[in-house]
């Protein structure tokens, strides 16, 4: 157990560390009906023309540091990025070695269709472990993909194509649980 967690506890100083900060996290779960009133502030970016500078930032140079060291391995290469305008959906793939990890983040124009989605996405692939603190909602999913989100924006860590085993001998799920931790420490505003 305590191998485990060493790899969260890891992957929280180094992302406080390279942001100088921390995120504001409010644990909440995803039937919490208050949780309109946590994103009534006039100052989340709503989805528009172009993805967000926080949407963008899970492919960038930073993130990639971030979860290299978190991982204990870096990429190869990072797939140019995707922005898909009707969909208002931004990725890219990690390409390693001996796999491929993908980051997507979706963004809104409001709480009640950010809610709903990530709800949606919790029944459909079935949620296993909520991660408490982490955004203002998050879930390691039956296939060991992690969906965050935060804002009007939800992320999802997509690890089916890397090996049972990763980087510093993690499991599929602590691997998008150590991504998302990194990309939240990060994650503010815009």
């Amino acid at each position: 157990m305590r191998r485990r967690f060493a790899p969260l506890v890891l992957t929280a100083v180094i992302a406080l560390a390279a942001c100088g900060g921390s995120s504001k996290a409010v644990p909440v779960s995803a039937t919490d009906t208050t949780i309109v009133q946590q994103f009534s502030s006039a100052s989340y970016d709503k989805a528009g023309p172009t993805p967000s500078k926080s949407a963008q930032m899970v492919c960038q140079k930073e993130a990639r540091n971030d979860i290299a060291a978190t991982l204990g391995v870096k990429e190869t290469s990072v797939t140019k990025p995707v922005w898909l305008k009707a969909r208002h959906l931004y990725s890219c793939t990690y390409v390693y070695p001996n796999g491929r990890i993908s980051l997507t983040v979706k963004e809104f124009v409001d709480a009640g269709t950010t809610t709903a989605y990530f709800e949606t996405v919790q029944r459909t692939y079935g949620a296993t472990r909520q991660l408490i603190g982490l955004g203002q909602g998050a879930w390691v999913l039956k296939n060991d993909n992690v969906v965050v989100r935060k804002d009007y924006k939800v992320l999802l860590v997509d690890v089916h194509g890397i090996p049972p085993s990763f980087g510093l001998s993690m499991t599929r799920s602590d691997v998008a649980t150590n991504i998302a931790v990194a990309i939240m420490g990060c994650w503010t505003g815009g």
